[in-house]
């Protein structure tokens, strides 16, 4: 009889030991790894990547001149770092963090993860509610969020922008004096100071400036029928009719 309780108690301890464990092991969350492929220079926190390589979560991403990168986070998702680009990329069961310091990079997010990049001048937020495709780039002096597909939202301080498929949004000051030009789709290149130009540039300038100005002129005094205006320091010369 006392054998029998011994081996009952000994039962009921198993029991209850892994009735513990198997809740313990239940919660915890499960890790999340990502895969890089790399083209290129790469670094993954200041150490040489190769492709195959495993990403975890918080790492630095940086990229080279003519190098590129692609974080493949299976369920969630994918993360292409451009050249010259820098991120530092979080990731869990559910979401998606990166914080961009420099150059551009494209999301690739599935539905139903929360998908945030941030940049020095506003937080991008894809729509949790569907897939997504968008880039984010960071210049000398602003930040341009450009959907592919589905929706985003470019945050500013208190200001939210959506940014839906195949438009973009700008937060900064492109044309700021000491950055280059930078030419994008729909836009123009920001125009060159010109405090930043040699004394041989300008005179350039200034003879082809007058060099134009001369050639209107003539084209508009040639014929008596041109319609010639001038105003607002713009020259518009009509067609010949």
């Amino acid at each position: 009889m006392k054998q029998l309780l011994m081996k009952s108690l000994t039962l009921a301890l198993a029991v209850a030991v892994w009735s513990v464990y198997s809740t313990v092991s239940f919660a915890a969350p499960k890790s999340v790894n990502g895969e890089i492929t790399v083209s290129g220079s790469v670094t993954v926190d200041g150490q040489n990547a190769i492709s195959n390589a495993t990403i975890f979560s918080g790492s630095t991403i940086t990229t080279g001149s003519n190098s590129s990168a692609i974080v493949s986070l299976g369920k969630l998702g994918k993360i292409e770092l451009l050249a010259d680009s820098s991120l530092m990329l979080k990731f869990g069961e559910s979401s998606i963090t990166g914080v961009l310091s420099s150059g551009k990079l494209q999301v690739s997010n599935m539905s139903g993860i929360a998908t945030t990049v941030t940049t020095k001048d506003a937080v991008v937020i894809a729509d949790a509610a569907q897939s997504n495709v968008f880039t984010v780039e960071v210049a000398c002096a602003d930040t341009l969020a450009t959907t592919i597909s589905g929706l985003v939202t470019m945050r500013n301080g208190s200001i939210d922008k959506q940014v839906a498929a195949g438009t973009d949004a700008s937060v900064g000051i492109p044309s700021q004096a000491g950055c280059k030009p930078c030419l994008r789709p729909g836009g123009v290149a920001a125009p060159l100071p010109l405090a930043g130009l040699g004394v041989g540039a300008l005179v350039a300038l200034i003879v082809g400036a007058a060099g134009a100005i001369g050639t209107a002129v003539v084209v508009g005094t040639g014929k008596s029928g041109d319609n010639t205006t001038i105003g607002g320091g713009i020259v518009t010369v009509s067609p010949v009719r």
